[in-house]
């Protein structure tokens, strides 16, 4: 291998929606992550139904996780996954966590930890929000979440109310 080969890392993406049919939103998203450049997808987790967490009524979330390899650094994994949101026509919720067709957050890469005016590895919500959670225990039980421990103990401690698989 060269000096120059890019390594390829692990890492870990949630999927959500809640907007103009979540369940096709989400199949489109992983087609698009899928086609990721200098990527693979390796992983689908099940699809799972969650009470949105924001103020405002609004539809329940459909959530997924993805498992990628990669040669993309962080940054321009993010904004691979910005562009594919912007692509499927996410518009800027109003509200803080408003109803959304999609939303692609990176969760973890690698064994990475960093904090970055644009991005936080791991993404802070990981480990406390099981539609986030147990999605990822589907593909990665045993993953390691750098600074949090393994996503098995953190959706055990999250809890499952409020997610159902969806058949």
């Amino acid at each position: 291998m060269s000096a120059n080969a890019a390594l390829w890392t692990p890492a870990y993406v949630a999927l959500g929606s809640n907007l103009d049919e979540p369940l096709q939103q989400i199949a489109a998203a992983f087609d698009a992550l899928d086609a990721l450049p200098r990527s693979r997808l390796l992983a689908r987790s099940r699809l799972y139904r969650s009470e949105p967490l924001g103020p405002e009524p609004q539809p329940q979330f459909v959530n997924a996780a993805a498992g990628l390899l990669t040669q993309l650094a962080p940054l321009a994994l993010l904004e691979a996954l910005k562009a594919i949101e912007a692509r499927m026509g996410r518009a800027a919720p109003v509200v803080r966590w408003g109803p959304r067709r999609i939303d692609l957050d990176l969760l973890v890469y690698g064994d990475a930890q960093m904090t970055e005016e644009r991005l936080t590895i791991p993404h802070p919500g990981v480990p406390s929000r099981n539609f986030v959670l147990y999605p990822l225990c589907d593909i990665a039980p045993t993953l390691l979440i750098p600074g949090h421990g393994r996503a098995s103990a953190l959706a055990a401690r999250a809890g499952s109310a409020g997610l159902a698989v969806i058949p």
